[in-house]
């Protein structure tokens, strides 16, 4: 899906996943792996672009599906592992998975995503998704899957942070959301951060992280729509997602953001598998 940005291109992330050998890479370690094809989305008309039109209907029908199957497939004690298209999907994904369970959200991104309409400079849905999944913002998007907040912001942590609006970083401030930016992560080492935040889910059986690829230092990850410069090294995101994974609690993720257009030789979908790959269970040794 790439309702929820103006940078075309990112709906075809998936595929460039499949390509790269993601399906194959998690059997090899020892998962039984079930590709459920994609969510049906609509083609989307470069006309209604010029035309300024509000893809709200749009992503929330298509998070309105990706809901459902999350909610199915732990519902069956699967680990879903959805693949983006634009960070949007997240109303869906992380909105299902929440159903029954109290669940933690870890999000690695280089933005917050907590704009509402009211507050985002651009407009973009894209930038909205942790706000809606918090009960903040536009009603038809706060209230995919079901009504109100899916995730407690005292549940959420977000990683990597650098950029943020305005409006958005004195929303924050107020939220309850535990904000580890990449200052942090420089002082106090990204070890200490990641254990830091999951200490945040302790009470909590389940996890679910999403991973916006734009979290990483560009030239780690130059196949992104918003590409922020300071961004987690090769060897800190590796590290991030095998503290994770030590923990057992990993039970769902997202992945997205991913721009085949935009990649350099698919340097970024083939990092992202990697990436995925250490998360559920690779190690060195």
């Amino acid at each position: 899906m790439d309702f929820g940005q103006l940078h075309r291109g990112v709906d075809m992330g998936p595929a460039a996943l499949r390509y790269t050998k993601l399906v194959t890479s998690l059997r090899e370690l020892g998962h039984t792996v079930e590709d459920l094809g994609d969510i049906e989305v609509p083609v989307r008309d470069p006309g209604d672009d010029e035309k300024g039109r509000d893809y709200t209907e749009e992503i929330a029908r298509i998070c309105e599906s990706i809901y459902h199957a999350g909610r199915k497939a732990v519902s069956r004690d699967r680990f879903p592992l959805f693949l983006g298209g634009d960070h949007s999907i997240a109303m869906g994904t992380a909105g299902g998975v929440s159903h029954d369970v109290n669940t933690g959200l870890l999000w690695i991104d280089a933005h917050a995503d907590f704009n509402t309409p009211e507050t985002s400079p651009s407009g973009n849905i894209h930038g909205m998704p942790l706000a809606a999944l918090t009960g903040e913002g536009g009603e038809r998007l706060v209230n995919i899957g079901r009504h109100g907040v899916k995730i407690s912001p005292e549940n959420v942590v977000i990683i990597g942070v650098r950029s943020l609006d305005s409006q958005e970083r004195e929303r924050l401030r107020k939220s309850g959301v535990t904000v580890f930016t990449m200052r942090d992560i420089d002082e106090q080492g990204i070890s200490s951060v990641v254990n830091k935040a999951l200490m945040k889910f302790v009470h909590l059986k389940r996890l679910h992280m999403s991973l916006d690829m734009d979290a990483l230092e560009p030239e780690e990850a130059p196949g992104v729509g918003t590409p922020v410069p300071g961004g987690l090294s090769y060897r800190e995101a590796h590290l991030v997602m095998e503290i994770v994974s030590d923990t057992g609690k990993l039970t769902s993720m997202d992945l997205v953001e991913i721009n085949p257009i935009l990649d350099q030789g698919n340097k970024t979908a083939m990092l992202a598998v990697e990436l995925v790959v250490s998360a559920l269970g690779k190690s060195i040794l």
